[in-house]
């Protein structure tokens, strides 16, 4: 049985990944069942709910430290978090772009340009240097995809 959320752990609002993602990993191979408590760990400390698509997604898929297509990258999170400097890659790309803090880099903003969760509203964003960003910060621009769902259906082509 699961533990109850963290204290300030986001309550999320869609509760789970939908059936076509898990049915497009579970063909890919990268569906896993059970999960480990360590990647559990690592998405409570996010404060992001264990029931989240974004929870569910990390917890339970995995194809290598990376997912690859449409000529994008994207983390696996959790992956990252305990083999890696992603802590420090948060803090740069927050003090660097100057995002509010509930937005978590999805991937290495290689090319000037990358992916962020909000882990307040689930909604993720596109974001590159130059007017992109600056129509951001000055509320011009909206993230572009209203849930991970969507996101990660429109990533893997879904």
């Amino acid at each position: 049985m699961r533990e109850k959320p963290k204290e300030g752990v986001t309550k999320s609002k869609n509760n789970m990944l939908s059936s076509k993602l898990i049915d497009f990993f579970k063909s890919k191979g990268w569906w896993y069942d059970d999960y480990s408590q360590q990647y559990a760990d690592v998405i409570t400390n996010l404060n992001i709910s264990l029931d989240s698509s974004f929870g569910q997604f990390y917890l339970h898929v995995e194809d290598g430290p990376t997912f690859l297509n449409k000529g994008y990258q994207l983390y696996q999170i959790c992956w990252f978090l305990l083999n890696s400097s992603y802590n420090l890659d948060i803090k740069r790309t927050h003090d660097s772009l100057n995002l509010p803090l509930e937005y978590l880099p999805l991937d290495s903003f290689e090319g000037e340009g990358g992916f962020f969760y909000n882990r307040k509203t689930e909604e993720v964003l596109e974001l590159e240097l130059g007017q992109k960003l600056n129509d951001f910060l000055n509320g011009k621009l909206k993230p572009q995809w209203t849930n991970f769902n969507e996101f990660l259906e429109w990533f893997f082509e879904v």
